[in-house]
């Protein structure tokens, strides 16, 4: 049994000057406390306790290099030696947005910002500003940022399902704090049901500014989209005149180059990424059509912030592209190749044992969950699962050396290697044990 000693002293600590403890909310749900790392290299995380664990939690996303990569190091330290950031302009804007266009199939432009939340920000104001309209059309179980004006009640063990009620005809916020107002222009719909989705579009189009979908539900369950449905969005929004976006903060540059919406041969009209763009630092971007940012060209619609596309950002962005494209971006199948095997041993696993499991996988992210189906389809399926039988597995895998989110979603990096799958399939093993043992 592992020692967390130091780890609950420096939440203590923490307590009492960090609000939370925790930087990010989600953070502070890890059993049996949330850990403080003190070092990282490639795949292995040292705690303050001096645990090492592989690590499939990645920073939750952004990491898909792993850590402290040599290259994408000294590049960023090339960068910080030239200033951080100066509130001017600089080449690295142009040669980030030169290759964003050059990767992503959508990409006539971009607009660079700090996080995955402003990215979202920017999409939905430039939807709303081309199309004249207000409302917009999302999913429950997909997660769109943190923002008053998209944050829906996101049910996840990680987000600890503290939403604040909702009247029946309203819906839901995820946080208190929420103006009563902020979600007025919302439409939520079940993801993965055409019909219900073309009734909606066709009723109230004339209101509709945009739908904004992940491609692939990486939040809840990892779940793909049913054959023909993302065509069939694309195909209803541009005959109704509305603005696909497809929130690609997850899947862009982790299921390929292009992202999913490459990779799935689906044209939005904008598309926003962050997380491994940025390799650990924050980047995110908005790309798509250049009538759509001729809004901001002609200064129609305002895109602020302080730090967009500073130097260090630029730097980390260009170095990812730069390291997951080269060989012809064989990095992609190394990748993918680890996770399949990942995601069949663990099937075989619950097999077993005896245990009710699904694990739903694509590229190198899968989500694995307790679950009596045989497979998950829908969100309301997902809704279904063991949420607390997974977060005690997570619990007893950092016994065994591995460092899961509590929510179920993996992440596999570009150094992940065959021993590490080796010994976290040995690790699930033992824990699956001692689940059925009622250890």
């Amino acid at each position: 049994m592992r020692s967390y000693e130091q780890s609950r002293a420096r939440l203590a600590e923490a307590k009492r000057s960090l609000a939370g403890g925790v930087a990010s909310t989600l953070r502070g749900s890890m059993k049996p406390t949330p850990l403080y790392a003190e070092s990282a290299s490639g795949v292995i995380v040292k705690d303050v306790d001096g645990n090492e664990y592989i690590d499939y939690l990645l920073a939750y996303g952004p990491l898909i290099l792993g850590h402290a990569h040599p290259e994408f190091n000294a590049r960023i330290g090339r960068a910080l030696a030239k200033g951080i950031t100066y509130g001017l302009q600089h080449d690295g804007e142009i040669e980030l947005a030169r290759r964003l266009t050059e990767v992503l199939p959508c990409a006539d432009k971009v607009a660079l910002s700090g996080s995955g939340t402003e990215a979202v920000m920017l999409a939905l104001r430039l939807a709303r500003a081309y199309t004249g309209k207000r409302k917009i059309v999302r999913f429950h179980g997909h997660y769109h940022g943190w923002s008053d004006s998209i944050f829906t009640s996101f049910p996840s063990p990680d987000m600890m399902q503290k939403a604040t009620a909702a009247a029946a005809d309203s819906v839901p916020p995820g946080t208190k704090g929420q103006s009563e107002f902020s979600l007025k222009d919302i439409i939520l719909l079940p993801w993965n049901e055409p019909e219900t989705l073309e009734a909606t579009l066709r009723e109230h189009a004339g209101d509709i500014a945009a739908v904004i979908s992940e491609p692939v539900m990486c939040n809840s369950g990892c779940i793909l989209p049913l054959p023909g449905y993302l065509e069939k969005m694309r195909e209803l929004t541009r005959e109704l005149g509305i603005v696909l976006i497809l929130d690609e903060v997850i899947t862009g540059f982790r299921l390929g180059p292009g992202g999913a919406h490459g990779r799935f041969g689906i044209m939005p009209d904008l598309v926003t990424v962050g997380k491994a763009l940025g390799g650990g630092i924050a980047l995110s971007a908005v790309a798509g059509r250049q009538d759509i940012f001729a809004l901001i060209d002609s200064e129609q619609v305002s895109h602020l912030g302080t730090l967009n596309g500073n130097g260090v950002a630029t730097a980390a962005g260009l170095a990812v592209l730069d390291l997951m494209t080269k060989d012809g971006g064989a990095v992609y199948r190394k990748m993918e190749d680890h996770a399949i095997r990942l995601a069949s041993g663990i099937r075989c696993l619950f097999a077993k044992h005896g245990l009710a499991g699904v694990v739903n996988q694509i590229g190198p992210v899968f989500h694995m969950m307790f679950i009596d189906a045989d497979k998950v389809t829908h969100f309301d399926t997902f809704q279904k699962r063991d949420a607390a039988r997974y977060a005690k597995f997570a619990e007893l895998m950092l016994d065994e050396g591995v460092l899961v989110r509590p929510n179920g979603l993996w992440y596999v990096s570009s150094v992940h290697e065959a021993e590490h799958a080796e010994a976290t399939l040995a690790a699930v093993d033992r824990v699956f044990a001692r689940l059925t043992e009622g250890k």
